[in-house]
C-alpha cells in the first residue's frame, strides 16, 4: 500500500463524511434524485479524486490528466459532490441539482458539468467508452490511466460482457473498472432480479486482474489500485463490497432508497446522524 499518514487517512475519512451531507443535502433539496447508490460509492470517489487521480481542476480539459468514468449514471451526486470538494466548480452548485439550465443534470452531462469526461444514465456504456479512451492513450503514448466505476447491477448488462472481451483483448492494462457492489438495485437484491454472480470469477474468467475489497475502506481501495498498476497486460477489475444508503441507518441496505428523495424530517436525521 502507498504510504498513508494518520493525518490523510483521517482527512479522507472526513471528506467522505461531507460529501455523504452533500448528497443528502443536493437530492433533499432536489425533491428527486439517487442517494442509495451515490452514498455507497463515496469511499470509492473520495479515494480516486482526493489521492489518486492526476487531475486539475484548473483545466479539467488537461491532455495528461487520469480519465474517470461514472458509468452508473444515476449515482451523479455522489460525482458531483466530490467534483465541487475538488474544485472542480463551486460547492454552491450543488444547490441547483435537477433544476433547469442547472450545470448539475440529474444524469452526468459532458458539455455542462465541468470534469464530467461521459454522459451517461443508460446503463452498460461506460466500459465501452473507458476501452476506446485507454486504446486511445496507448496509441498516443500516453502515461494516463483510465478508471471507470459500474453499479453491479448494470452487470446484467450485455454490452458490459463485450467490452470486458475486448478490453482483455487489447491488453487494456492502463484501464480500471470498479465495481459498486452493493447487492441492490431499485427492484431488489440483484441476484433475484437476473444475477450477474459470482462476479470476481466471471471477470477473472474473461481476462481480468480481480481484486476484491470492503468499498467502504479508503486504505483498502488504495492498495487495489496500486496493485492495478503493476498489473501487465490485462485490465483490472476492483470488487468493491459497499453497503447500499451507507452511512444513513434508515436507508442502508433498502433497495427502496434507490431513486428517493428523503422528506425534510428524513434530511434532518439523516445529517444528524452524518455529523
Amino acid at each position: 500500500m502507498s504510504a498513508l499518514s494518520v493525518d490523510k487517512l483521517e482527512s479522507l475519512k472526513a471528506k467522505a463524511r461531507t460529501i455523504r451531507q452533500h448528497i443528502i443535502r443536493m437530492i433533499g433539496k432536489a425533491g428527486s434524485g439517487h442517494p442509495g447508490g451515490s452514498l455507497s460509492a463515496v469511499e470509492i470517489l473520495v479515494t480516486l479524486y482526493f489521492h489518486k487521480l492526476k487531475v486539475n481542476p484548473k483545466d479539467p480539459r488537461w491532455l495528461e490528466r487520469d480519465r474517470f468514468l461514472l458509468s452508473k449514471g444515476h449515482a451523479a451526486p455522489v460525482w458531483y459532490a466530490a467534483l465541487a470538494e475538488a474544485g472542480f466548480f463551486p460547492i454552491s452548485q450543488l444547490d441547483s441539482l435537477r433544476k433547469m439550465g442547472s450545470i448539475l443534470q440529474g444524469h452526468p452531462d459532458m458539455k455542462r458539468t465541468p470534469g464530467v469526461e461521459m454522459s451517461s444514465g443508460s446503463l452498460g456504456q461506460g466500459l465501452s467508452i473507458a476501452n476506446g479512451i485507454a486504446i486511445a492513450g496507448k496509441l498516443d503514448k500516453k502515461s494516463y490511466r483510465v478508471h471507470v466505476l459500474l453499479g453491479d447491477g448494470e452487470c446484467q448488462e450485455g454490452q458490459v460482457w463485450e467490452a470486458a472481451m475486448a478490453a482483455a483483448h487489447y491488453k487494456l492494462d492502463n484501464l480500471v473498472g470498479l465495481i459498486d457492489y452493493n447487492g441492490l438495485q431499485i427492484d431488489g437484491p440483484i441476484e433475484k432480479i437476473m444475477s450477474p454472480l459470482p462476479l470476481a470469477e466471471k471477470w477473472a474468467a474473461f481476462g481480468w486482474n480481480v481484486i476484491n475489497v470492503d468499498g467502504h475502506k479508503v486504505e483498502k481501495i488504495i492498495a487495489a489500485l496500486d496493485h492495478a498498476e503493476t498489473a501487465k497486460g490485462k485490465p483490472t477489475m476492483i470488487i468493491c463490497r459497499t453497503v447500499k444508503g451507507k452511512g444513513v441507518s434508515f436507508m442502508e441496505n433498502k433497495h427502496e432508497w434507490h431513486g428517493k428523495a428523503p422528506n425534510a424530517q428524513q434530511i434532518e436525521a439523516a445529517l444528524k446522524e452524518l455529523g
